[in-house]
């Protein structure tokens, strides 16, 4: 049985620094990190989603083409979703609070949190595309919203990649 409180031993044997904390003391830990986490992108997205909310109520609106309407949809479908798996956390937590489920409302508010990542990289990439197509040729627009894509994905999930399997090969 693992105990909690036990030292954690590198490849050499040697004791490895670190948080020794119970199960509930590190759910507790985990779940103030994790809100911290999720203001920063509510905040985001629920400006995002305010902004495209507007967009339809706009004289410009009516005059952009099926393929522009589309994307419209799309991205504000986007938006919808990131918004609601964000606030998913908050809502699983009250719903559960004080049944002993700590761990594991932790475990699905973190589920929820990276989906509404992936989402919120889609409506920001979909939303960019839109504006761009107004700005500049379609071609171009695509192509912006593509490397703004690949931007995102290199700041936000590429270098927890590289920690992940770094952190998994030293095991």
């Amino acid at each position: 049985m693992h105990d909690d409180r036990e030292a954690r031993r590198n490849e050499g044997g040697e004791v490895r620094s670190g948080r020794v904390e119970t199960r509930e003391e590190r759910a507790d830990r985990k779940w103030a990190e994790l809100l911290q986490e999720v203001r920063v992108t509510q905040t985001g997205v629920q400006i995002l989603f305010a902004f495209l909310l507007t967009v339809a109520f706009t004289p410009h609106f009516q005059s952009l083409g099926q393929v522009d309407r589309s994307i419209y949809v799309a991205t504000v479908l986007l938006g919808a979703a990131a918004t609601g798996a964000l606030i998913a956390p908050v809502s699983l937590h009250r719903i559960v609070t004080g049944r002993r489920l700590k761990p594991e409302t932790v475990d699905w508010a973190a589920r929820f949190t990276v989906a509404g990542l992936v989402l919120l990289l889609c409506t920001v990439a979909s939303a960019l595309l839109l504006i761009l197509r107004v700005v500049v040729a379609d071609a171009t627009a695509a192509w912006l919203a593509v490397a703004a894509l690949i931007w995102f994905v290199l700041c936000w999930f590429l270098p927890a990649a590289w920690l992940f399997h770094r952190s998994r090969k030293e095991r």
